[in-house]
């Protein structure tokens, strides 16, 4: 698929399809668990076909799972029936380490379990791009070190973070290509502990790394999403800018409005209905209002999407998914 030309036609047509950062509530519809979920590829791709199926979604999103790179470093996981995996040690404590630790070869792990879905779903979802999942490197260092203890390093220890960043990226960009082989349209790339910082700080040990990765991977077939939910994203709008993905994604404790006029006018800038306060404990009402309060706030710029401020929890309400995805038509349809 020409990716660019795609993205292209989004921001010229004047209705907008939601593409809310959408997987894990998959587990209500099929009756399983979070563990079932992501016990194989075929139920993994089975799910994102379900969801296709049933939702009007501008894209299908495979498993935001931020554990599964980390792990293949050697990382302890643990895998939930109801609440999306988390990683349970430190694995770099020193420089010692940091220099000691392997990169991975892409394929370890769970890592293939997840390509192999991406293969299978872009077989069975023909109709709409399909997009990976992948860990940022700033965040996955913070897998690997402790997210305390990575930020207190960033400061005290930097050639120690370095490190780990720069082994960091190198196997990120391994797993994006591998996905690109296995047909992805592109990737969400994950960096929701680089919100976290200061903008000097991620100009030091955050953006060069997602810029290395964005200019190893991305093409006119492969774009990527970078996703950043924290509240300093506004101040890092010029560096934002610099990495030229295609997409931006952003969380909900910033207004979408005060950001989308700072970002690439080609770029699909997306956000930011609020995960908990909404899709898990809102009603159909609040949903509604809160769609639409967004989309009024943002319709003026044409490149902006409608979308999740984050990944949805499994325990996610589906009669707020369906009002969010309801609220999205009428407000097209009333224009």
């Amino acid at each position: 698929m020409d990716m660019l030309q795609w993205k292209l036609d989004v921001i010229n047509n004047p209705v907008k399809k939601g593409i809310p950062v959408l997987s894990f509530p998959v587990t209500r519809l099929m009756n399983i668990n979070v563990k079932q979920l992501l016990s194989d590829s075929d139920t993994l791709a089975q799910g994102m076909k379900l969801l296709a199926d049933r939702l009007p979604t501008l894209a299908s999103l495979s498993m935001m799972d931020l554990t599964v790179e980390a792990e293949c470093f050697g990382a302890a996981v643990e895998v939930y029936d109801d609440a999306i995996p988390s990683v349970t040690n430190v694995v770099v404590k020193t420089l010692e380490d940091a220099e000691n630790l392997r990169v991975p070869a892409v394929g370890e792990g769970r890592t293939q379990t997840y390509i192999d879905a991406i293969r299978k779903a872009k077989k069975l979802i023909t109709d709409r791009p399909v997009f990976a999942g992948i860990i940022g490197p700033y965040t996955l260092a913070g897998r690997l070190i402790g997210m305390s203890e990575l930020m207190m390093a960033s400061v005290t220890n930097p050639k120690m973070v370095e490190i780990v960043l720069e082994k960091a990226t190198k196997f990120i960009i391994e797993y994006a290509k591998a996905y690109r082989e296995a047909g992805a349209d592109g990737f969400v790339m994950a960096e929701p502990t680089t919100g976290l910082i200061s903008p000097k700080l991620a100009r030091k040990l955050s953006h060069p790394y997602t810029k290395a990765v964005i200019d190893a991977v991305q093409n006119r077939e492969y774009i990527v999403i970078y996703h950043n939910c924290g509240e300093s994203v506004i101040k890092m709008a010029a560096d934002m800018s610099a990495f030229h993905a295609e997409g931006y994604h952003f969380g909900n404790c910033i207004n979408m409005a005060d950001i989308v006029p700072y970002l690439p006018e080609d770029s699909l800038i997306m956000g930011n209905v609020s995960p908990a306060e909404q899709f898990c404990v809102g009603t159909p009402e609040s949903m509604r209002k809160n769609t639409r309060e967004i989309l009024e706030a943002c319709d003026q710029w044409p490149n902006f999407v409608i979308s999740s401020g984050c990944d949805l929890p499994p325990v996610s309400k589906w009669e707020c998914i369906d009002a969010f995805f309801d609220e999205i038509a009428a407000f097209y349809r009333d224009k």
